[in-house]
């Protein structure tokens, strides 16, 4: 009898039992055992728990958030004896086929397990809140749809506070290395800013010039009547950070893939203190809270979009699998299976699986920055926007523009539809 199993990694996403639920189901129509390995990679490492999934199990599991199976963070990359160990329980089980679940980690992960057990076939799913997995076009990784709807909800909820309480919010939104959920968050909602780490080019930032950005936002607003608002940071801006910087954190935990574990750094409450510093030195009393959002939209119930999108993808990775598939990713276009290998997703000099960034070319970014309230080189060239915002700090014009023209030097003059 054929054997499949089904393996999730890295941090839960909205749709993750949609998938295990469709993979079962199609696998077990098919007329194959299917086993469920928990913990993700480390369940198959020593005292792991592998256990065989059954139709009522999983018959409606795609309406439910978290993951049946648990998840971890197990790197098998880390050590020769993890992928090893993870190889030879693969053979023990006599498993033919491997379904994963997750984002570029567990996406390497799986390209080594498929390098080292001869034979196995393994397909990919991916999944990530951060929208980061480099899928063609526009095409979402799943669980992002629904982190954006949920999210949405929660920054237009802070904005109506704002305005009530005459306050500022700066909420830190998952997205490591792109900013694909704060933007989408903050465009949606219609927060006043939105900074991802795309805007720096990969050069390190200084902690001063965040703030900057963000206090240039509030100051225009605050010229134009509004003292309060919301701006949305993507968490991967900490990670851009000067390490002089970065260190002012304190001592910075890290994960077994070696990130920095950003949930467990008080960015946006450094930036709120900081912000809350800097006007109190121009005689000026501002609050300043801060909102990590990325959590509670991780395991949230998945919104029919990704209900649907992971249901397919999961039967379609079976069909891949029955035809003699393997060593790619699962992926859809128009609804159709078009699975990508994973030759064509690893970057050629890391190795790694490559990171879809935020375009900032892109009309959709364009339209973001022009719905924004972020300082722009044109609101510096004119002479009466630029006195009444100098004003509200009791800054003259000249000292005004001296002290934020850089923070739009690079900028184009208007973020409007012209080249």
């Amino acid at each position: 009898m054929t054997r499949i199993a089904i393996v999730a990694g890295g941090g839960p996403a909205p749709g993750i039992n949609a998938v295990i639920g469709a993979v079962t189901l199609s696998a077990l129509d098919k007329g194959w055992e299917v086993l469920g390995i928990y913990d993700g990679y480390a369940g198959l490492l020593p005292g792991g728990r592998i256990e065989p999934l059954v139709r009522e199990q999983v018959r409606t599991i795609h309406f439910q958030g978290g993951i049946i199976l648990n998840t971890s963070r197990t790197n098998l990359s880390r050590s020769p004896e993890n992928l090893e160990q993870a190889a030879k329980t693969v053979r023990e089980q006599n498993i033919d086929m491997l379904v994963t679940i997750g984002g570029d980690d567990t996406a390497f992960g799986a390209s080594e397990l498929a390098r080292t057990v001869e034979g196995l076939q393994i397909v990919h799913c991916p999944k990530t809140i951060d929208n980061d997995l480099p899928l063609p076009g526009d095409t979402p990784t799943f669980g992002y749809n629904t982190a954006r709807h949920i999210g949405t909800k929660q920054v237009h909820a802070l904005i109506e506070d704002a305005s009530a309480t005459n306050r500022w919010y700066i909420a830190v939104a998952m997205g490591r290395t792109a900013g694909h959920l704060a933007l989408g968050i903050a465009n949606a909602a219609g927060a006043a800013a939105c900074i991802v780490p795309e805007e720096f080019d990969g050069r390190k930032v200084k902690l001063s010039e965040v703030a900057d950005l963000l206090e240039a936002t509030a100051i225009k607003e605050m010229a134009a009547g509004k003292p309060f608002g919301v701006a949305v940071l993507a968490e991967g801006v900490a990670e851009a950070l000067d390490p002089d910087d970065l260190a002012s954190f304190g001592d910075v935990p890290r994960d077994d893939f070696g990130h920095v574990r950003l949930g467990e750094i008080d960015f946006g409450r450094m930036m709120c203190q900081r912000l809350e510093a800097n006007f109190k030195a121009m005689g000026v009393k501002k609050r300043f809270v801060d909102l990590k959002i990325g959590y509670e939209l991780r395991c949230a119930a998945p919104i029919p979009f990704d209900m649907e999108y992971c249901r397919m993808l999961g039967s379609n990775a079976v069909q891949f699998l029955a035809t003699g598939g393997s060593h790619a990713i699962m992926n859809l276009a128009n609804g159709e299976p078009a699975p990508i290998p994973f030759s064509e997703v690893r970057d050629p000099v890391s190795g790694r699986t490559a990171v879809r960034r935020v375009d900032l070319d892109s009309g959709a970014y364009r339209t973001a920055r022009r719905f924004m309230r972020r300082l722009e080189r044109a609101d510096l060239a004119d002479d009466a926007k630029v006195g009444r915002m100098a004003t509200e700090v009791g800054l003259s014009a000249d000292a005004f523009r001296e002290r934020y023209s850089y923070l739009v030097a690079g900028d184009p003059e208007h973020w409007d539809w012209r080249a």
